[in-house]
């Protein structure tokens, strides 16, 4: 009788959360629908001016033209190949130098001031360096993306590690773990929510470093099609390129949260 009354719970339980889901789901379409609309009507009513703002309907026709002849393809694949490139490069790196920094007491008294500092300073700045560094290509690019994201994911991850209850160290220590044990068992486990979050930003900063880059380098790309579109007062195509960012961004940042799901489970398991 108290299983069946369990399962009965839980049940409505995942019934209440499916109908919020909706809500939420409709609610945001409804939003972004009202927007377009309120856009394209004050864009032919002229309250903002439609040269600057351009309005949705004309971007779709620029939309449309621009896949036809393959070009919005060609710049939004380089870009995002960029974007996910630096993301990864950034995320990862950044919480294996906080494994490194956890892992040894000595590096993390030396190279947390360094830490400091770099996460202080104006990394869009180094454009510049980085360029003469790696070059005008490529590789400035996703060096640009990484630069931005790298730095804080240290910060903010080895901060996890850190704080990680000391009840639950002393646990596995009293076992006998091993170093490594602890770290896999323990910190890293408890640090899930942390490191998702991180990614989360990362996406964002990894979007502007790249968008960055190519404003100082590429000759392909989202960015190269903003600044090409300001230079030549094409704003329709700069606001084609800062919807098509956002949507990829969109798409990067749900698929952020499908992960969250999915190591939050198996961290119940």
């Amino acid at each position: 009788m108290l299983n069946h009354s369990i399962k009965t719970q839980h049940r409505l339980y995942l019934q209440q959360k499916t109908k919020e889901k909706r809500r939420v789901l409709w609610t945001q379409s409804m939003l972004a629908v009202t927007f377009f609309i309120l856009w394209e009507a004050a864009s032919r009513l002229a309250w903002i001016d439609p040269l600057i703002f351009s309005m949705p309907s004309q971007i779709g026709l620029l939309f449309l033209e621009k896949v036809s002849d393959g070009s919005l393809l060609v710049h939004t694949s380089i870009t995002l190949a960029e974007t996910a490139a630096g993301f990864l490069l950034g995320s990862a790196g950044g919480a294996l130098a906080a494994f490194l920094l956890w892992w040894s007491a000595f590096f993390s008294k030396v190279f947390d001031p360094y830490l400091v500092i770099l996460n202080a300073m104006p990394k869009v700045a180094l454009g510049p360096i980085i360029i003469v560094i790696f070059g005008p290509g490529i590789l400035s690019i996703i060096a640009m993306a990484t630069l931005l994201s790298i730095v804080i994911t240290t910060i903010v991850v080895y901060h996890a590690f850190q704080q990680v209850d000391d009840n639950y160290k002393k646990v596995l220590l009293t076992f006998g773990a091993t170093k490594k044990q602890l770290f896999h068992y323990a910190v890293l486990p408890a640090c899930y929510p942390t490191i998702i979050s991180t990614m989360k930003v990362n996406v964002g900063l990894a979007w502007v470093g790249v968008i960055v880059g190519e404003f100082l380098v590429a000759k392909q790309g989202l960015g190269y099609m903003i600044i090409y579109g300001f230079q030549v007062f094409q704003f329709r195509q700069v606001m084609l390129s800062l919807i098509v960012i956002a949507v990829l961004a969109a798409v990067m940042y749900k698929s952020i949260e499908a992960l969250e799901r999915f190591l939050i489970s198996r961290r119940g398991r």
